[in-house]
């Protein structure tokens, strides 16, 4: 099993203008090279302003380090713990669709996800803040995050998070997110990074008790 996998992964966006979380669509179609992603929903744990947990609101996004390309570590207060796990890193493309999928430059992007056990920061962990953080993306609509492989909880396909905002200002909000939706992680990366490291033992168990025809969130996928 290698210490790094290397996961792009294409996630084009609408119009780039503000605006509040759209209806989720169910069935993406090919555009012009690129295809629209389906909103989906930003889940129980997104630390981003828009839900309260144990009777706290937590917002990563109005933290003053929060971008930043390395997302292992802890960054909100006194601790600065990294989560372990298998290093993953992963490019994220914001793409136009609505103008010949043109790279949309200076969107912020929010990723978060679970560590190696299923556990979320600032949630199921409330003094940790690791595996959460914004990016910016570049000239060509690209953003690279460091991070681990998520590992998988009961109930649940792997998966990572994402938010993508018109600019960085509009993020720091957390209400007015153009794209809302999750990166199904690839069923035989899941068995390699599973089986090959012994601190996602509980994911074998768990990973063997889902499917994507039955997710929650993925079952819905097209061929698109």
């Amino acid at each position: 099993m290698a210490g790094e996998i290397s996961t792009p992964t294409p996630s084009p966006s609408p119009t780039p203008t503000a605006a509040s979380t759209p209806t989720p669509s169910a069935r993406p179609s090919p555009v012009s090279g690129c295809v629209v992603d389906p909103s989906e929903t930003n889940g129980p744990y997104p630390a981003d302003g828009t839900n309260t947990s144990r009777g706290l609101t937590s917002n990563a996004l109005t933290a003053s380090n929060v971008v930043r390309s390395d997302i292992r570590s802890s960054f909100i207060g006194t601790s600065n713990a990294a989560a372990p796990g298998v290093q993953v890193t992963l490019t994220l493309t914001v793409l136009n669709v609505n103008a010949s999928c043109a790279p949309l430059a200076g969107y912020a992007v929010y990723l978060w996800h679970c560590d190696r056990e299923g556990r979320y920061s600032l949630y199921d962990l409330p003094n940790e803040s690791y595996l959460r953080g914004v990016g910016v993306t570049d000239s060509n609509g690209q953003v690279v995050f460091t991070t681990i492989f998520p590992g998988c909880y009961a109930g649940r396909w792997p998966h990572i998070h994402f938010e993508v905002f018109s600019s960085l200002t509009n993020a720091t909000s957390g209400r007015y997110a153009v794209l809302v939706g999750q990166l199904a992680m690839p069923a035989s990366v899941c068995t390699e990074v599973y089986n090959g490291d012994s601190g996602y033992s509980s994911s074998i168990r768990n990973f063997s008790g889902v499917a994507l025809s039955s997710d929650n969130v993925f079952a819905d996928n097209s061929a698109a």
